[in-house]
């Protein structure tokens, strides 16, 4: 029954050791300045995608006024000509 216990004792302290040892030093520094990272990266394309989104809508304003016909722009040119 000793022999029981004590092998039982063994495992547990050995278990708990590396345990302990995988878990040992300072929370993960590197994972939280990841999520900071993720953070600003995600910030940025969002300011990028609302930029893209008004570049975008400017040219298509722009290619609107392009294809409307100017009665007036369209007389003056035939009065040059």
């Amino acid at each position: 029954m000793n022999k029981l216990l004590a092998a039982l004792v063994a495992s547990l302290f050995a278990v708990s050791t590396a345990f302990a040892a995988s878990h040992a030093g300072a929370p993960m520094a590197g994972a939280s300045g990841a999520k900071k990272e993720e953070k600003a990266t995600a910030k940025t394309e969002k300011k990028d995608a609302k930029a893209d989104k008004k570049d975008a809508k400017a040219t298509k304003k722009d290619a609107k006024k392009d294809t409307k016909a100017d009665p007036k722009a369209d007389a003056k040119a035939e009065k040059k000509s």
